[in-house]
């Protein structure tokens, strides 16, 4: 569990981006971006732990952000009829997309093996008791066909996945 743990770290560490949160973006058609310090200002009016550092080489201020990662794991009622499971995998499918829609996860998916960790979402939420909630509203989880383990993680505020 802690390597798979570490090596996903890993991995979303270094898809991520150099974001220049104190420039303008390049297009006069798009609003400036906000400053680091108006960044800072509404996360921690929010609620959200926030720290930042400047990076030595490019001298740029990287704004670092508490994220959640929830893994999504076999749960111990996986005894479903198959109506019920695709009824119930529908259902599932559709609460990642509801949690991006309303600016609560970032990213979602499931894993590429049959192990017993099935995927995450990254939860975008000032609290990991909000994270949690949000999480178990999943009709998998309250189903019992998964279940959720929590745990902070935290991530360059910005920084795309390419």
């Amino acid at each position: 569990m802690k390597n798979v743990f570490n090596a996903l770290l890993l991995i979303l560490i270094c898809s991520c981006g150099n974001p220049k949160l104190d420039r303008e973006m390049d297009s006069p058609l798009k609003e400036p971006t906000k400053t680091t310090s108006e960044i800072k200002k509404e996360l921690t009016d929010k609620g959200y732990e926030i720290f930042d550092y400047v990076d030595e080489e490019t001298k740029d201020t990287v704004l670092m952000q508490q994220y959640f990662i929830a893994f999504l794991k076999s749960g111990s009622s996986r005894s479903q009829t198959k109506e019920e499971a695709d009824s119930l995998q529908s259902l599932h499918m559709a609460h990642p997309g509801r949690m991006y829609e309303l600016g609560y996860a970032d990213i979602s998916g499931p894993f590429g093996d049959d192990g017993e960790i099935r995927g995450i979402t990254i939860y975008n939420t000032p609290t990991l008791k909000m994270a949690d909630s949000l999480a178990n509203m999943d009709p998998m989880v309250k189903a019992g066909r998964l279940v959720i383990e929590i745990h902070p993680w935290w991530a360059a505020k910005g920084f795309p996945l390419r």
